[in-house]
C-alpha cells in the first residue's frame, strides 16, 4: 500500500504494508524494506544481488555499488535504513536515510530542502501580511492615507455614544421660533384642545360655550339714578370752600 502526494517527489509520498507490521524486527526490515512495490527502493542495488544468489549481506562490504544497511533500530517502533553508495571495504558515501515508524516508510529531506521549505514558508507568510496590511490600507486626495481596521468598527458600534452638550440658544433664535410658531397656528389653528394637563385632548367642535347672560330689565326709576350718577361723575366732586374763622 502506498500514499502518494507528489508522485515527482520522494519526500512527499510514504509506503506501508500492514501485512509486516506484526514481524517487524532487526531482521526483517530489510527483507521489509526491498519490497517490489516500495517506491524508495532500487532494485539495481547489491542487495538485490545478494538476495538473488543467497548470500549473506557479510559480503556487501566486498562489493561496490550503491546498498541498503540498518542504521538504527528501535523496536518495535522505529527503524532507520541508510542508502549509500560503497566505494572500498572502509569508504562509502550517504545517498540518503530512510525511516520507519509504525511500519510506514518515509524518506528523510534533505538539508537543502529543509532550508528551502522553511524559506518558502516565511516568505509565504510575509507576503500574507503584506497582502492583509494592504487591504486595510485607503487614501483620499483630501485627507491623505490612513488604516482602516474591521476591529475599529466592531468596537465603534460596541462603543456606547457620548452625548453631545447641546448650546443654548439666542434671543434671535428664540424670537424666531415664536415667530414662526405663532405663523403656523394661525394658519392651522388647533384640532383638538387639552383643557386640563393629564387630561385626553377633546376636539374643539365638542367645546361646550358658556351662554352670554341676558341683560336684566331695568326699572325707570333706577335708569334715572344710574343717569344722575353718571353726570356727577362726569362733573366731578364739588370744590372745598375755605372756612372765614
Amino acid at each position: 500500500q502506498c500514499r502518494f502526494i507528489f508522485p515527482d517527489n520522494l519526500l512527499g509520498i510514504s509506503w506501508v504494508d500492514s501485512s509486516w507490521i506484526p514481524i517487524l524486527n532487526n531482521g526483517s526490515v530489510l527483507d521489509y524494506f526491498s519490497e517490489r512495490s516500495n517506491p524508495f527502493y532500487d532494485r539495481t542495488c547489491n542487495n538485490e544481488v545478494v538476495k538473488m544468489q543467497r548470500m549473506t549481506l557479510d559480503h556487501l562490504n566486498q562489493m561496490v555499488g550503491v546498498e541498503y544497511i540498518l542504521l538504527h533500530a528501535q523496536e518495535p517502533i522505529l527503524f532507520i535504513i541508510r542508502k549509500q553508495q560503497r566505494q572500498s571495504p572502509t569508504q562509502v558515501i550517504p545517498l540518503a536515510d530512510y525511516y520507519i515508524i509504525a511500519g510506514v516508510i518515509y524518506q528523510a529531506p534533505d538539508l537543502g530542502s529543509v532550508i528551502n521549505s522553511r524559506v518558502l514558508t516565511a516568505v509565504h507568510g510575509i507576503q500574507s501580511a503584506f497582502e492583509e496590511a494592504m487591504s486595510y490600507c485607503r487614501y483620499h486626495p483630501s485627507k491623505g492615507y490612513w488604516w482602516h481596521f474591521k476591529d475599529q468598527e466592531e468596537r465603534e458600534k460596541t462603543k456606547p455614544k457620548a452625548k453631545k452638550k447641546e448650546e443654548p440658544s439666542s434671543i434671535f433664535q428664540r424670537q424666531r421660533v415664536d415667530a414662526l410658531l405663532l405663523d403656523l397656528r394661525q394658519k392651522f389653528p388647533p384640532r383638538f384642545v387639552q383643557q386640563k394637563p393629564g387630561e385626553k385632548p377633546i376636539p374643539v367642535d365638542q367645546i361646550k360655550k358658556e351662554p352670554e347672560p341676558a341683560p336684566e330689565a331695568v326699572k325707570p326709576e333706577e335708569k334715572e339714578t344710574v343717569k344722575n350718577a353718571q353726570s356727577a361723575g362726569a362733573k366731578g366732586p364739588p370744590e372745598k370752600r375755605m372756612r372765614l374763622q
